[in-house]
């Protein structure tokens, strides 16, 4: 897991863009072992805005095709001790949606005007442009209209409470205007509404 507490971005950088379009991003790690958690809230940063994107899919495999990781049955710890050279072979990528922008010091809850760049840097988002960001819920409405690129949006939208309870910037009011307005980009399905409380009950349990 990538720390989020520094308010350094550009020394924070773990990662870069291979991929990008207006609605998303792929980045991969520099290193295979260093990855931001799902749901939480990550940055690239221009010349003009810095672009928000929060993290939905995380994959570590292979670099190379023809090579494939054996079960060794053997600790990390004895992997690295023993055959270190394994690890050189891994890679992790991770799948962001854009769900906003921060430009002269306004945050945009849409999608920026043109697509990151490739080779761009990324950063976890610190605390104090997590709590801007999610002072606001408008973000649901992007998540809610990109769904179909979502496996399970309700995993990620309890990942992004858990995320923000973690960082102690979740107060109950902030929670109660997020359920409202998934009710509302739910079509007030109750069903669907009383489920998903029944498993934020346990997160947000304190705050």
């Amino acid at each position: 897991m990538i720390s989020n507490q520094t308010t350094n971005p550009t020394n924070n950088a773990f990662a870069e863009v291979i991929e990008s379009s207006l609605h998303s991003f792929l980045a991969q790690s520099w290193k295979w072992d260093q990855f931001p958690s799902f749901g939480s809230l990550v940055t690239i940063e221009t010349k003009q805005r810095i672009v928000f994107g929060i993290v939905h899919e995380v994959k570590t495999g292979s670099m190379d095709s023809m090579r494939y990781p054996f079960p060794y049955q053997k600790t990390e710890e004895e992997l690295l001790l023993e055959q270190p050279q394994i690890f050189e072979f891994l890679k992790t990528t991770f799948s962001c949606l854009t769900i906003g922008y921060k430009q002269n010091s306004k945050i945009f809850y849409v999608l920026a005007p043109e697509p990151s760049k490739i080779h761009a840097f990324v950063t976890p988002a610190s605390k104090t442009l997590c709590a801007q960001f999610f002072e606001s819920d408008i973000y649901l409405h992007l998540l809610f209209g990109m769904s179909n690129q979502i496996l399970h949006l309700d995993e990620l939208l309890l990942a992004t409470l858990k995320h923000q309870v973690d960082l102690g910037i979740l107060n109950k009011e902030r929670f109660t205007r997020l359920i409202e307005t998934f009710s509302l980009l739910t079509g007030n399905d109750y069903r669907r509404l009383k489920l998903f409380l029944q498993r934020a009950g346990p997160l947000v349990n304190g705050i």
